[in-house]
């Protein structure tokens, strides 16, 4: 975070709340319905923009007036939200990748078949 944005958190900054993250999400009004106030988040961690999660970054672009703060999933099937997962333990890597933990070099032969006129 830039000496900037610490500085105008500190002077201007409203803090509207947390995500499960960690995220701290401010606004520099406390009335939501202002389209001319700014709001901004603080990342927890590394800055990266896939760890905010779809209710607040609706907020954060003004698509919704009031913060998510008591957010709970609206249907069953939902799920919590994940971070983008690219280059770590944890990206999803098909069967027929060799760092998958499925992979079996007889599987991509398997999967292959010859295409003949």
């Amino acid at each position: 975070m830039s000496i900037g944005t610490k500085l105008y958190t500190w002077l201007y900054g409203k803090k509207v709340g947390t995500d499960e993250i960690g995220n701290k999400y401010y606004t520099n009004n406390g009335n939501h319905n202002d389209l001319n106030a700014k709001r901004w988040v603080i990342f927890n961690g590394k800055i990266e923009a896939s760890k905010i999660p779809p209710h607040w970054h609706a907020w954060l672009h003004k698509s919704v007036d009031e913060p998510p703060i008591n957010y709970s999933h609206k249907y069953s099937w939902q799920k919590d939200h994940k971070p983008n997962m690219t280059g770590t333990k944890e990206a999803h890597f098909p069967p027929s990748n060799p760092l998958s933990k499925d992979y079996k070099l007889d599987h991509i032969k398997a999967d292959y078949e010859s295409w003949s006129p």
